[in-house]
């Protein structure tokens, strides 16, 4: 972070305070945690050290909650979620749902971000579980596939009558991607045999939405997941493509720490998560 005043801004105090703290912490250890600079702070070696220490007390402390929560019958309390963009949007109002009439006391919150950052907050136990393409190939991971889902292809609307092009042919056509850390983006890269630092013909966007949008208005075509036809086309001037067998797809699964106590309910959770799959596909 870098700055005291944004550090006690998340932390809901004035920096005053927060500075008096951090300096009788500092006092009470014997040693400096930070470098003060004119613009900036950062960590000494030992307050590196010390900071890793206590992320691992906190995770631990968390832990003796889930173990506790582990121990009821049923799901209880907090559960953190991650879900990454290309699945959140059109899984989550139904597996939402789901959980909700089925578990009164749980709490859910909902981390939607790239797998990346899934990864890293899962190991870090800020998050209890994610839904990701798989595989994640994580040692420290728990990872149970789900359900598959196929590549559609989406041309502008005047283009319906012409053939489906092959992997090839996307080659040699504007295809639009999502931004770089997307493991969608890689997925579709991989079908077409094509480098992500490839061509000029290449546009990306933010987001599905986006990329639906920009073919509508006839820029180029791209590749969308299965279950996000019946959201992003409502709009768009689109024409939906399926490509003859192997059809391109993705396998998505959920993972979690495989130390995590709470391993029992996840199991729970993965099962509502593809019960709710298969409801958004059997629509």
């Amino acid at each position: 972070m870098g700055h005291f005043g944004r550090a006690a801004d998340i932390c809901s105090v004035s920096q005053p305070a927060l500075s008096v703290q951090i300096k009788e912490l500092e006092e009470n250890l014997g040693a400096m945690l930070f470098e003060r600079g004119a613009r900036e702070v950062r960590l000494t070696s030992f307050g590196e050290q010390f900071a890793q220490r206590v992320r691992e007390i906190l995770r631990s402390v968390d832990e003796l909650g889930d173990l506790a929560r582990a121990a009821r019958d049923h799901l209880v309390g907090r559960l953190r979620i991650g879900v990454i963009p290309t699945i959140a949007p059109y899984l989550l109002p139904t597996l939402i749902g789901k959980l909700s009439d089925d578990n009164a006391e749980l709490d859910l919150h909902i981390r939607e971000t790239v797998t990346p950052k899934l990864i890293e907050e899962l190991a870090g136990g800020r998050l209890d579980c994610a839904i990701v393409a798989l595989p994640v190939s994580e040692p420290a991971f728990t990872e149970v596939s789900l359900f598959s889902e196929n590549f559609v292809l989406l041309r502008p609307s005047g283009d319906k009558d012409k053939p489906i092009p092959d992997r090839d042919a996307l080659q040699h056509m504007r295809l639009l991607l999502l931004e770089e850390g997307h493991c969608f983006r890689d997925q579709a890269l991989s079908f077409c045999n094509m480098r992500s630092t490839l061509p000029r013909e290449l546009l990306e966007g933010s987001s599905l939405s986006t990329l639906v949008q920009m073919v509508g208005s006839g820029i180029g075509v791209t590749l969308v997941p299965e279950m996000a036809v019946p959201v992003e086309t409502r709009s768009a001037e689109v024409s939906i493509a399926r490509f003859d067998s192997p059809q391109p797809s993705r396998r998505i699964g959920m993972i979690w720490r495989k130390k995590s106590p709470l391993a029992g309910q996840l199991e729970q959770i993965a099962e509502i998560v593809r019960q709710s799959a298969e409801h958004l596909h059997g629509q």
